[in-house]
């Protein structure tokens, strides 16, 4: 299948063909449509399966897109684009794109992924929303509370609509490694990186994004301004995390703009590795799809670690606190 809408990037890591493919949609969610942003995925996913990824993986808010500020209208369009409201789609567009199916185009593997990973709004008790990432894998239930990573903290706007899931972690053990979840704004905070690294020992973060582009920042006496402070802190801390952390991170963007607001999305899906060197990119301004094959995630961050493992150098001056996953330094 070829779509002219979306650009691929393809690579492929290595030669071993057992290695871990990966699908990244650096896409745009129309908003008011979640019908338009179904097709979109389905388009896509379909896409992922001929060209034999393991796991595709879909921006923040891919099924709604973002709120905006008139609250009563964006609330009757979110209580439509709600996942609940639309879990007769996966089960009859997405799941039969699972499995064996037949052998892919080019690459690696089969035609059938071994999981979708979307994030978008779930009822919470309170008659809020939570923000939850799920993986689509046939394993049944995705809304249930121990299949989802609901997003823990929670900037601006979104603390209007949305409910914190505080300490809440989804891990996924596949036979390439262990994976951990992270929404968009949740990677700015550190400690949660470190339990998944350090506690879980994931060797991978699948961090979905609606990272938005513009924020002015200036420092006149040195003559220092950018307008797109939030698209700068996207370059800067992912690849600081990846390495301080020793952790793939495979972060999936939205791109282009509101369609209400006009807010921009920042794009710039991508690989990084866990020296915090990126692999590959995708776009700042428009839709692409990112592919590389046969990644071998457990055996880089192995080799990593055979330099300097900042977990065990860790451990050796600060230890656990008691029951939890918190640490303190060692007096003494």
């Amino acid at each position: 299948m070829s779509d002219e809408r979306f650009p691929i990037v393809e690579r492929s890591y290595g030669e071993k063909e057992d290695g871990l493919t990966v699908g990244i949609a650096n896409i745009h969610a129309a908003v008011p449509d979640v019908e338009a942003n179904k097709d979109t995925i389905v388009r896509v996913a379909q896409i992922f399966a001929e060209r034999g990824v393991d796991y595709a993986l879909f921006p923040e808010f891919c099924l709604s897109g973002y709120f905006w500020d008139d609250v009563d209208r964006c609330r009757e369009y979110m209580d439509s684009a709600v996942t609940d409201e639309h879990i007769g789609w996966i089960e009859s567009e997405l799941e039969p794109l699972l499995g064996d199916g037949a052998p892919a185009a080019s690459g690696g593997g089969t035609g059938g992924l071994q999981g979708i990973v979307l994030n978008n709004l779930r009822h919470a008790g309170d008659g809020s929303y939570y923000n939850a990432s799920f993986v689509v894998d046939g394993g049944g239930d995705y809304l249930a509370d121990e299949s989802t990573y609901d997003k823990v903290f929670l900037p601006g706007i979104e603390r209007e609509h949305t409910t914190s899931g505080r300490d809440d972690r989804l891990l996924l053990d596949t036979r390439h490694g262990r994976l951990g979840f992270t929404t968009c704004y949740d990677y700015l905070f550190s400690a949660l990186l470190r339990e998944y690294a350090m506690v879980d020992e994931c060797d991978a973060l699948i961090q979905l994004a609606s990272w938005r582009a513009e924020a002015a920042r200036e420092y006149a006496g040195l003559n220092v301004r950018t307008p797109h402070y939030y698209a700068d802190l996207w370059d800067t801390v992912i690849p600081a995390a990846s390495a301080t952390n020793q952790v793939w991170t495979f972060a999936c963007n939205a791109v282009g703009e509101h369609g209400i607001t006009g807010a921009r999305f920042c794009g710039g899906s991508g690989i990084w590795a866990p020296s915090g060197l990126c692999l590959l990119q995708a776009s700042r301004t428009h839709e692409e799809l990112l592919i590389v094959h046969n990644l071998d995630i457990a055996g880089a961050r192995d080799d990593e670690q055979d330099d300097f493992d900042y977990a065990l150098d860790f451990k050796e001056i600060y230890r656990p606190l008691g029951e939890s996953r918190g640490f303190s330094r060692q007096v003494g």
